[in-house]
């Protein structure tokens, strides 16, 4: 009895001093967190360029109707349609691209002079817009374009559903005080 007493004892003694299974398992129990982890970078990482890409095209779409001093259809639609370029290589499925002339009144009150947009709908001519600050300048015309971008998670493990992504931008007409818009 003594003996087998003894024997299990040692079993029990080299069983506590091997190390070999404890590295296994401390894989086993961090590898769930490192893979979302890692997933999550990704994510993250694709949600922030896809960011960068709606800001782009905003400041895009501004920049080029700035450069006219009147815009007509055909020109409209290729100013819109450039948005696809520009958030490449992700998909432009679903984007609303919003282009819009503000103009202010004495109080530096905006309103809409015109709108086009393209997957959206249009602001309605004499709206009324609460500009920032800094652009509430009295008797100005700006342009205004506001680009959202449906983003949705490319592996949809960490983050789900859809985000909607949201910029836009304000930029001062170049050749004139204000834009023409000729609907022909």
């Amino acid at each position: 009895m003594r003996r087998c007493l003894d024997r299990l004892l040692a079993q029990l003694r080299g069983f506590a001093r091997n190390r070999r299974g404890i590295a296994a398992v401390e894989f086993a129990i961090i590898l769930p967190f490192m893979l979302v982890l890692y997933l999550g970078s990704i994510e993250a990482g694709n949600g922030l360029a896809v960011q960068f890409k709606a800001s782009l095209a905003s400041r895009a779409v501004a920049d080029l109707a700035s450069q006219y001093t009147s815009i007509d259809n055909t020109t409209m639609t290729g100013i819109l349609n450039a948005t696809a370029t520009v958030v490449a290589p992700y998909s432009a499925t679903g984007m609303v691209v919003t282009i819009s002339e503000i103009t202010t009144n004495a109080s530096g009150q905006g309103t809409i002079a015109w709108s086009d947009s393209l997957g959206g709908t249009a602001h309605s001519v004499g709206q009324s817009v609460t500009l920032p600050t800094a652009l509430q300048i009295a008797n100005t015309s700006l342009i205004w374009s506001e680009v959202t971008y449906p983003y949705q998670p490319s592996l949809g493990m960490v983050m789900t559903g859809t985000i909607n992504i949201y910029q836009r931008s304000y930029f001062y007409p170049r050749l004139a005080t204000s834009i023409t818009r000729v609907n022909s």
